[in-house]
């Protein structure tokens, strides 16, 4: 928004915030940022993920099918409060390939922040910017990956902070991520929103150890968010798991004694302890490989696994019904997939299965986002707000004498 743009709004109100969300996805971000925030510009290179954000975001289409490396500044209106970037985990999961921020997925971080800086030299950098990746980044190249990310944000005049947010919080799933928030420098933060000293229940050891590595320099740019813990209690997996799900098959007697022949003896106690139990009891599986043998290891503590996007059928997640002495068995379904990352029941998912388990697989959790934006990014807010404010009057008084 440049200056001549400013004059036409009440410099007392300019809510609603505007963003930019970048890797968007299903537009999950969007969700949780709520109301209060206008989506001024959103992309993907996934044409099938575009497709359904733009089914469920209609209104100014602002979302653009385009490779990041390929976006132009022109293309990206006004001066955004907020720049969200749920940015490629491939090559920083587990599961991954280990070439981190180098990676021909996660390295298009750096095509991402070549536009932030093309926004500073435009006098348009957005006063904070958030990314939302798994925990290897954390440790992703020894902390290195980390560490370059940080050094880039505290050179080009942001400080920095993170938090491990699990999932299991707010949803019935198991889904640690690290949420980095970064504020411009001249952006006032409320008192507190940040503390001293780390605390561990958002910044755990490998967190602490790449920030006590930092140069000293770069180390003065690093805040410890301080993030209340929600006092709501997460539903547990079997309030969201559906009696007659739609979109997939229960699986045959044979299908469902063969996952069970599959369990080390520890597996199968856990199935055989929830037979004794006499109750209702939902679990879920995933296959993986130990020792060159393929595995199902079932969990029945109320939280299903990380969903992950599925390359493969060992990838999906498998829910596991037992009743008394009877065991049934079938793919989570694709609403099922949707309410372990919060989102509503309006949300339009996919048609076909694979696309919606990619969709909610690839996404953040919602109502994580919404903790996030509630305690940090909302305050924040309104503090890059009344700055703007004051540059704004400050510079019309000059234009004006």
């Amino acid at each position: 928004m440049q200056i001549e743009q400013i004059e036409a709004f009440d410099l007392d109100v300019l809510n609603p915030f505007g963003f930019y969300e970048f890797f968007a996805g299903g537009g999950m971000a969007r969700l949780g940022l709520g109301a209060a925030w206008q989506c001024l510009f959103a992309n993907d290179f996934d044409e099938k993920k575009v497709a359904s954000y733009r089914q469920n975001f209609s209104s100014d289409n602002e979302m653009h099918h385009e490779d990041v490396a390929k976006i132009a500044l022109h293309q990206m209106p006004d001066v955004p409060t907020l720049a969200w970037a749920s940015f490629p985990c491939q090559d920083l999961s587990l599961a991954g390939n280990g070439k981190g921020l180098a990676g021909d997925r996660s390295g298009v971080f750096w095509a991402f922040w070549k536009l932030m800086q093309g926004l500073g030299q435009e006098g348009r950098r957005p006063p904070i910017i958030a990314l939302e990746n798994v925990s290897g980044l954390i440790t992703s190249h020894g902390g290195k990956d980390l560490t370059n990310l940080i050094t880039a944000l505290s050179t080009d005049g942001y400080r920095i902070g993170a938090m491990l947010v699990d999932g299991a919080l707010f949803v019935a799933q198991s889904r640690p991520r690290l949420f980095l928030i970064a504020v411009a420098r001249g952006v006032s933060i409320p008192k507190g929103l940040t503390a001293k000293v780390p605390n561990p229940c958002w910044h755990p050891t490998s967190l602490q150890n790449v920030v006590e590595a930092l140069p000293s320099e770069i180390k003065k740019s690093w805040l410890w968010w301080q993030l209340p813990l929600p006092t709501n209690e997460a539903p547990h997996l079997s309030e969201i798991i559906e009696s007659e799900p739609i979109g997939v098959e229960w699986h045959s007697g044979a299908e469902t004694k063969k996952l069970l022949s599959m369990m080390t003896p520890a597996n199968l106690n856990k199935v055989e302890e929830a037979k004794k139990s006499g109750q209702f009891q939902v679990g879920t599986i995933y296959k993986r490989t130990r020792d060159g043998i393929q595995r199902a290891e079932i969990r029945f503590d109320g939280v299903s696994g990380c969903l992950r996007t599925p390359s493969g059928g060992s990838s999906r997640q498998i829910v596991m019904i037992v009743d008394g002495n009877t065991v049934r068995s079938r793919l989570i379904s694709p609403r099922e997939t949707a309410r372990l990352m919060g989102l509503p029941e309006t949300y339009i998912l996919p048609n076909r299965y694979n696309d919606a388990y990619h969709l909610t697989g690839d996404g953040v959790v919602v109502p994580a986002v919404s903790w996030i934006e509630q305690h940090i990014l909302r305050p924040v807010g309104l503090s890059a707000q009344k700055s703007l404010k004051k540059r704004t009057r400050g510079q019309l008084a000059l234009e004006t004498a």
